[in-house]
């Protein structure tokens, strides 16, 4: 449906030069959303997709040991889509100090990543709701150190920003002016607290991710934050046990979709193709999780029937297994220091692991040795390839 422009034109000078920023009417659009049987049944398949998944933290023996590198998983392909070129393996060697010779701005700005979901996520448990505050403080994590560090970490934007191009003059898409950024979130926070009226939580956060994207709030980290929001808003609502849905991958893939709908929306108001994306990367993301999980419950099942077969050895061997789940990518070391076992033990036990097939060392030394674990670093990749 299609509704015409979202918004309006400003007039700004930057660098010598005039254009004309955009300035996001309010949520929610008017008129309301023209829910046809086919969007409804994509938004209907999307919530049952979200259940099945939410199931997923009841299948797990221990949520936590999946959610680690599950998340940094995401924080990967979220940085992916901003240009940065670090792996899930650079990642979880460089939060074991273990990193020689990656990219460290880019590892560092994926691990921030990480790092501002989490605190996100504590923020929410403790009461803070998705609001301007909340983005503040994420945003602050996220740009705490490495590039983005210098510019402005945790507060709106004091100057005119722009996407794509080299100048706002030739660039794709001019967001609000800085004088009116304050304003539209403002706005977008009332939105967020069911005013003017009340909206069901996954059209919320499908509405609220492209309007956030569009006033573009702060100088760096917009598109990260963006796609946080969504899982945020998802484990604030309870839709949500656990921060299990990730639309990155999606949104990587059908970047070129993405951007265009994006756009359409504000010049043409076509919300509603854009919700269609949207409910189609849930449906799709939230069955690949489950897959997921669910493959790496089996091969957990499958190497302890491996482990048990070694006698007097299983016992301790089987601690080891269960560190290397937490952290697929460990030192001897961290092992030992994660499950009380003495140095020789733990060895012995990842001499038996490697045997098996289960766990690859990854270096050639004879002191801190690092294993990674094989079939499960190789399911949490897939997708994340680094081009």
């Amino acid at each position: 449906m299609k509704r015409g422009i979202q918004g309006h034109y400003v007039k700004v000078s930057k660098g010598g030069e005039n254009v004309q920023a955009f300035i996001p009417a309010p949520l929610p659009p008017e008129p309301s959303i023209r829910w046809t049987p086919g969007l409804r049944s994509k938004f209907d398949q999307a919530l049952v997709a979200l259940g099945r998944l939410d199931t997923v933290s009841t299948l797990l023996p221990d949520t936590s040991i999946f959610l680690y590198t599950y998340v940094r998983k995401e924080a990967v392909l979220s940085s992916m889509i901003e240009g940065t070129q670090s792996s899930l393996s650079d990642l979880l060697l460089f939060e074991l100090d273990q990193a020689p010779g990656v990219p460290l701005d880019d590892v560092r700005e994926v691990s921030n990543y990480a790092a501002a979901l989490n605190h996100g996520l504590k923020r929410i448990e403790d009461g803070l709701p998705v609001s301007l505050r909340l983005f503040k403080e994420v945003h602050a994590v996220l740009l705490a150190k490495g590039r983005g560090s210098s510019q402005a970490p945790g507060e709106f934007r004091s100057s005119q920003n722009w996407i794509g191009g080299t100048r706002p003059g030739n660039s794709a898409y001019v967001p609000p002016p800085a004088s009116h950024v304050l304003e539209c979130m403002g706005k977008l926070e009332l939105f967020l607290h069911d005013e003017p009226e009340s909206t069901p939580i996954l059209l919320k956060a499908a509405l609220a991710h492209v309007q956030f994207e569009t006033i573009h709030p702060f100088l760096d980290g917009n598109g990260r934050l963006g796609r946080l929001l969504i899982t945020l808003l998802l484990c604030e609502q309870k839709v949500l046990r656990e921060p299990l849905l990730y639309l990155s991958l999606y949104f990587k893939t059908h970047r070129q979709t993405y951007y265009e709908l994006l756009n359409n929306v504000r010049l043409t108001g076509d919300w509603e193709a854009w919700l269609d994306f949207f409910a189609e990367a849930v449906i799709l993301t939230a069955s690949q999780a489950v897959d997921t999980a669910r493959q790496l419950l089996d091969v957990s099942r499958d190497d302890r029937e491996r482990i048990g077969t070694l006698g007097r050895a299983a016992g301790s061997t089987l601690r080891v297994q269960q560190a290397l789940l937490e952290r697929p990518i460990a030192t001897s070391g961290w092992i030992v220091r994660e499950t009380g076992i003495s140095p020789a033990t733990v060895n012995k036990s990842l001499m038996h692991l490697e045997r098996l097939g289960i766990v690859r060392e990854l270096t050639a030394r004879k002191r801190n040795r690092l294993f990674s674990y094989v079939r499960y670093i190789d399911i949490m990749n897939r997708g994340i390839e680094v081009p």
